[in-house]
C-alpha cells in the first residue's frame, strides 16, 4: 500500500465531550481513529451519578447555544433528533433569590422580562434593559465570528486586523459589573445580570465585559436540558463515531505521548500497560497542564503553565430528596447580600465567604426521569 493510499490514523487521548466529538469528525474525514480513556466510562467531566433511581449530572447542568450542537451533528451527516437526543427548554431560565425573600425571574419571554425589570427600575428600566441586550448581542455576534470560529495559534494571530478593529466594541478592558452598571441603576439588577461569571470561575468585578455574551445567549436563545441527562449527547457522539469506525479503549491510561527525535511531531502514545500505539495524528483532550507535565517531556511551557493561576472551581452536593420542593424551579440562584465582599473573599482573600452566592439545580423539575415519582434530584 503506497503512502497516498494508506489510511491515515489518529489517536485521541480522553473520551470527554471534546474527545468523542473530535474522534467522530476525524473518522468522518477518513481517519482510522482510536480513543484511549483512563476511566471505564466516557464523558469525562460530563458523566452521571446514579443512586437508587436518582440521576445527577456531574458536570454541566444547562445547555447553551443549541444551534452549535445541531451544527456539530449536521457536520456528521446526522442530527440530534436522529440520534435520540431531545432538548427540553427550561422556562423560566432562572429564579434568583435575594436575602430578604424577594426574587427575580429571568426568562426569554420579553413580556415577562418587562414586568420583572420594571418592578425594580420603572418604565425607563426596561428601555435600558433593551440597551443591555443590544450591547451583549454585539459581544456575542462579534465573539462567535472573530473568536469562536477562528484559530489562535500564536500571539500574532490575535493581531488580525479583522479582529482588532472590533476589539474596543467587545469591552475587554472593563468588567462585566461595570458594563452592567451603565444600564441597571439598582444594585439588585446589577447582580442579576452579572452572576453568570461564576460559571467561568471568575468574579464579575474582574471578568471582561465581553462575557455578557453568556447572559445574551441565555436571554435570547434560552437554557436547555437534554432529556435523560447530559451524557445523552456523549452517547450520541460515541454511537456516531462507532458507525464511522472509531475504536474506543476504556480503562486505558496513557503514560506518555511519543514524539519524533526533534520533538517536532507526535508519533503515538505509550500506554501505562507498556503497549505502544502509533498514529499520524495525536489529539490530546486531557487537561492541558496535566498533559504538559505528565505526558510530554519537561519544558519551559510546562513550567510556565504550572505557575499560572487556576480559575476557581466549585463544591458540589448531590441530594436525593424523598419529597418535591415546588418552590424551586430547574435553575435557582441565591445571591449573597454582600455581593462584592463574597467574591473578594473567594478570589482575593482565598476564603470561603460567610454568605456565599450559590446555585441549586433541580433536573427533575424539567426532566421527571431524573428522580423517582414524587421526589426531587437536587
Amino acid at each position: 500500500m503506497t503512502e497516498q493510499t494508506r489510511q491515515k490514523t489518529a489517536i485521541v487521548i480522553g473520551a470527554g465531550v471534546g474527545g468523542v466529538a473530535t474522534a467522530a469528525r476525524l473518522a468522518k474525514a477518513g481517519f482510522k481513529v482510536t480513543v484511549v480513556e483512563k476511566n471505564d466510562f466516557t464523558g469525562g467531566r460530563c458523566s452521571l451519578i446514579h443512586h437508587e433511581g436518582y440521576r445527577f449530572d456531574q458536570g454541566p447542568s444547562l445547555l447553551l447555544l443549541p444551534h452549535l450542537f445541531a451544527e456539530a451533528f449536521h457536520d456528521l451527516d446526522t442530527s440530534l433528533e436522529a440520534e435520540g437526543v431531545r432538548l427540553i427548554k427550561c422556562e423560566p431560565n432562572y429564579n434568583l433569590w435575594f436575602g430578604d425573600g424577594e426574587s427575580f425571574e429571568l426568562s426569554t419571554d420579553l413580556a415577562r422580562m418587562k414586568t420583572e425589570v420594571e418592578k425594580w427600575e420603572g418604565k425607563d428600566g426596561f428601555e435600558r434593559y433593551l440597551g443591555f441586550l443590544q450591547e451583549s448581542h454585539r459581544h456575542y455576534e462579534l465573539s462567535v465570528k472573530h473568536v469562536l470560529r477562528k484559530n489562535f495559534t500564536s500571539l500574532l494571530s490575535m493581531m488580525r486586523p479583522s479582529f482588532l478593529r472590533h476589539l474596543l466594541a467587545l469591552h475587554p478592558f472593563e468588567s462585566i459589573y461595570s458594563r452592567a452598571s451603565k444600564y441597571f441603576w439598582t444594585e439588585r439588577l446589577r447582580r442579576v445580570f452579572t452572576f453568570g461569571s461564576m460559571y467561568m470561575g471568575m468574579s464579575p468585578f474582574d471578568a471582561p465585559g465581553t462575557y455578557s455574551l453568556l447572559q445574551y445567549t441565555e436571554l435570547a436563545e434560552g437554557i436547555w436540558y437534554p432529556e435523560g441527562g447530559f451524557h445523552k449527547i456523549i452517547e450520541a457522539l460515541v454511537n456516531v463515531g462507532e458507525r464511522l469506525g472509531v475504536s474506543y479503549r476504556l480503562s486505558t491510561p496513557v503514560a506518555q505521548i511519543l514524539l519524533t527525535r526533534d520533538s517536532g511531531r507526535a508519533t503515538g502514545v505509550l500506554l501505562s500497560s507498556g503497549e505502544q500505539l502509533s498514529a499520524d495524528i495525536v489529539v490530546n483532550n486531557s487537561d492541558l497542564v496535566y498533559a504538559y507535565n505528565n505526558l510530554l517531556p519537561p519544558s519551559t511551557t510546562a513550567t510556565a503553565l504550572s505557575k499560572r493561576p487556576s480559575s476557581c472551581s466549585s463544591i458540589s452536593f448531590y441530594w436525593a430528596l424523598d419529597t418535591q420542593v415546588p418552590a424551586l424551579s430547574a435553575h435557582n440562584i441565591f445571591l449573597a447580600d454582600e455581593y462584592r465582599e463574597s467574591f473578594d473573599n473567594i478570589f482575593k482573600k482565598h476564603l470561603i465567604p460567610e454568605q456565599p452566592s450559590f446555585y441549586v439545580n433541580v433536573p427533575s423539575r424539567v426532566d421527571p426521569t431524573a428522580a423517582p415519582e414524587g421526589k426531587d434530584a437536587v
